[in-house]
Formats: C-alpha cells, sequence, structure tokens
C-alpha cells in the first residue's frame, strides 16, 4: 500500500463547485489538495507543472472543455469527471475516467468515487500511464492492442484493429473504416497511430494511415508523387513527409 498521500486539482469555472469539492476534500486524509482551476488553459498548465495524481475535472467551461484539457496535457492523472450534463458519460469512459459525479453532488457517491480511485491508484502501484485507456499503450513494452473501443449509436464495440482499413482524420475526430463499417473516434489520428503497429499501418498523409494489409498497389506519377489504392477502391495520396516509410517497403 501506497503511504504517501494522493494529491488532486480540482478543475470548475465555478466556484461555488470547488468550494463543495473543497470541503468533501477535506474530510478524506488520504488525499492532498495542491491546486485549483478554473479554466482548461489553466488546468493544462497546473496539471503539467503540479503532476497531481488524481483530478476532478468538469466538461463544460469558458473556451475549452474537460476532454480537450486531456488531449492537451503530457501529464496523466486519474480523472473524476464532475458535471451537470450526464450526456458525455461515454466519451468520459472511453478516456477511463475512474467515475463519472452529475452536479449537484451527492456526498455518498462522491466518497464512493474517491475510494474507487484510490483503489486503482493502490492496485495499479502508481501506474497513471495506463489512465487513458484503451487507445494509448506502453509502447516502451513494444505492446500494441489487438481491439479498441469504438462507439456507434451509444453503444461501444470492440473492435479488432486488425479490421481497420484505413483511418482518415476529419478535424479533432478520426473517421475509422472497415470492410463492413465505419466509425467516428473522439481521439486524433495521432494518437490513434500510437496504437497501431508500425509492420501493419503505415502513415502516408498527416491525415491518412492505411492498413497494407488493404492495400492494393502503388501508383507512382511522372511529378515523383505516389498514390496509395486500397483494395476497396479508395484512393489516398502520399504526401513527401510520408513517402519514406512506403519506399522502406520496397524490395
Amino acid at each position: 500500500m501506497n503511504n504517501h498521500p494522493t494529491t488532486c486539482l480540482i478543475i470548475d469555472d465555478e466556484k461555488l463547485a470547488r468550494e463543495l469539492l473543497r470541503e468533501y476534500l477535506e474530510a478524506i486524509p488520504e488525499i492532498e489538495l495542491i491546486g485549483e482551476a478554473a479554466s482548461g488553459n489553466d488546468a493544462v498548465a497546473q496539471i503539467d507543472k503540479l503532476k497531481p495524481d488524481l483530478i476532478f475535472l468538469d466538461v463544460q467551461m469558458p473556451g475549452m472543455t474537460g476532454f480537450d484539457v486531456l488531449d492537451d496535457i503530457t501529464h496523466e492523472p486519474y480523472v473524476i469527471f464532475v458535471t451537470a450534463y450526464d450526456q458525455y458519460a461515454i466519451q468520459a469512459f472511453e478516456k477511463n475516467a475512474v467515475d463519472y459525479l452529475l452536479k449537484p453532488l451527492d456526498h455518498d457517491r462522491f466518497k464512493t468515487a474517491v475510494d474507487r480511485a484510490l483503489k486503482r491508484k493502490n492496485t495499479e502501484a502508481g501506474k497513471i500511464e495506463d489512465l487513458l485507456g484503451s487507445m494509448r499503450p506502453q509502447r516502451s513494452l513494444g505492446n500494441f492492442e489487438s481491439h479498441i473501443f469504438v462507439q456507434k449509436s451509444e453503444k461501444l464495440f470492440s473492435l479488432p484493429v486488425d479490421e481497420i482499413m484505413h483511418l482518415e482524420a476529419s478535424g479533432d475526430y478520426t473517421i475509422i473504416t472497415t470492410k463492413n463499417d465505419q466509425f467516428v473516434s473522439s481521439s486524433g489520428i495521432g494518437k490513434l497511430e500510437e496504437i497501431m503497429n508500425p509492420d501493419k499501418f503505415i502513415r502516408v498523409h498527416r491525415s491518412t494511415i492505411v492498413n497494407i494489409h488493404y492495400l492494393k498497389e502503388i501508383e507512382r506519377h511522372f511529378n515523383g508523387g505516389m498514390i496509395v489504392k486500397m483494395q476497396s477502391g479508395k484512393n489516398f495520396p502520399v504526401s513527401r513527409t510520408y513517402a519514406k516509410s512506403i519506399r522502406k517497403k520496397v524490395v
């Protein structure tokens, strides 16, 4: 059991909400409150500077949502979402949040969430790099995910990564295409690239990753450019930045 207190940060633009969380936390000796933030930008700066074990994170904040905060931080704490809106629950648990609390806060429900966070922290022996869930593997171990969770029609599906034909960036989202379906992920294409085995998935453009198992041919243009043609009939241009990764596959 880790005897060090669990450090935490409160992130909420509402002063009353921060005060109530502070009051609840004062009664939990295992938790040490080390800071508060009233905006997403301030939250990102404080999380990466103070490196709290746990954060209480509001979803709706001016200028930057709680999910934006999680996308921008380098340090990865455990997350308990605290919000007045229930429609973000699935997105929160896609981020492997410890819990999702609805305002107005219930003290017993709050205590349950904190107990859950402390249990996970102790069980995982502080391995907070696992927090953001199935979308982010431990690359240092050379592991790549065999399945990821994708959302469609308010349901989460376990999708075998090998079934993914290609991924296309669409703003802050990524369109994942399989032979029979398409899914929209709230993770950016750069984060999804981290889970892809580079022996199978090649980034051909800043907005495109293809599975070479579904690649039909590569067409060279007279001007030196290339186009990858998929078995599905879909074509993607290869940018100069990523052309080297294609050439390395040529024998």
